[in-house]
């Protein structure tokens, strides 16, 4: 039996495992098929604090593993297929590795970025295709950039990325914007911002240096457009990797965990969540990485509870 399982292994995970192996806990991480989580699809991290000069995603996550390991944290891949928070210690039934158990657990399985499903999307993440304006905005100073999306999220990473780029151009399939009317109204005041409503995206152009442009048909016409461009951002929403958890883990109306506030306490005792699974705001690897040290110490603290009942008020 292990004292503590962390499931999900991006900077959430692997940041809680370097704290319970640091407190000799001997974390048991499971690693799905994507180890590292989304930064191992992006090229350079810039606002991660310690490295001036940026680093790559992946060299960062896997600089985070090492440093767990180098604790003692123990990795292994795997499949959660289901887990019983029915009793205590938790059972996990995993994929390739039967059943696991545990006096805790961490949820730090991310949130996945929906993307179009578009011809040339996915061969071009980190090429000129992003689902992130925080992280990846800054490297468009002065090109062109199409968001696609109608809701307020696509709207504000318009806004957002007017900051770096010469045009912005906002593609949706709709002629109506599901943004609220504040929103629309300032976008809508920003010069820099362009419109291309009733539109839908076809195919990723793309050339050796990375994304050219879009093609999309106009549904009112029925006809093909080239929207030329040197970068596209898909802003039409995440979805939480909770479908394991079989709805024994209180979560919002969209599926991410609820944490009680100010804690990474789920609603059933001795099971914490941490990054992108229960933060719907930031998703940003630093606040990730936080929330994954808030997880660790909390498990820590409840281990220390079942050992030492007294001794915890």
């Amino acid at each position: 039996m292990y004292k503590s399982i962390i499931v999900g292994t991006g900077p959430a995970g692997l940041t809680a495992a370097i704290y319970l192996a640091r407190a000799n806990l001997n974390p048991l991480i499971i690693e799905g098929p994507q180890p590292g989580g989304q930064l191992t699809t992006t090229t350079e991290v810039e606002n991660f604090p310690g490295f001036p000069d940026g680093i790559m995603g992946p060299e960062l996550m896997d600089n985070m593993r090492k440093q767990a390991e180098r604790f003692g944290a123990e990795f292994r891949t795997g499949w959660v297929n289901s887990v019983d928070t029915s009793s205590r210690p938790f059972k996990l039934q995993v994929e390739g590795l039967g059943e696991l158990v545990t006096e805790t657990l961490i949820i730090s399985t991310g949130a996945t970025a929906k993307y179009l499903g578009i011809p040339g999307e996915q061969d071009n993440v980190g090429r000129g295709v992003s689902t992130c304006a925080t992280c990846d905005g800054f490297f468009f100073r002065g090109k062109e950039i199409i968001v696609v999306g109608g809701g307020d999220s696509a709207l504000e990473e318009a806004g957002f990325l007017t900051r770096f780029a010469s045009k912005v151009t906002l593609v949706h399939r709709r002629d109506e914007l599901r943004a609220s009317k504040i929103m629309q109204d300032r976008v809508r005041a920003n010069e820099k911002v362009e419109w291309a409503l009733n539109r839908t995206p076809l195919e990723v152009v793309a050339g050796e240096n990375g994304v050219t442009g879009l093609k999309v048909r106009n549904n009112a016409t029925g006809e093909e457009e080239l929207i030329e461009a040197s970068g596209v951002f898909v802003a039409i929403g995440h979805h939480p990797n909770t479908g394991f958890l079989g709805g024994q883990i209180t979560t919002d109306e969209n599926g991410y965990i609820v944490v009680n506030p100010g804690t990474s306490e789920t609603n059933v005792e001795g099971i914490f969540a941490c990054g992108d699974v229960q933060d719907t705001r930031y998703r940003q690897a630093i606040t990730a990485a936080g929330s994954g040290c808030m997880a660790a110490m909390d498990a820590e603290k409840y281990i220390e509870s079942l050992e030492h009942p007294a001794a915890v008020l």
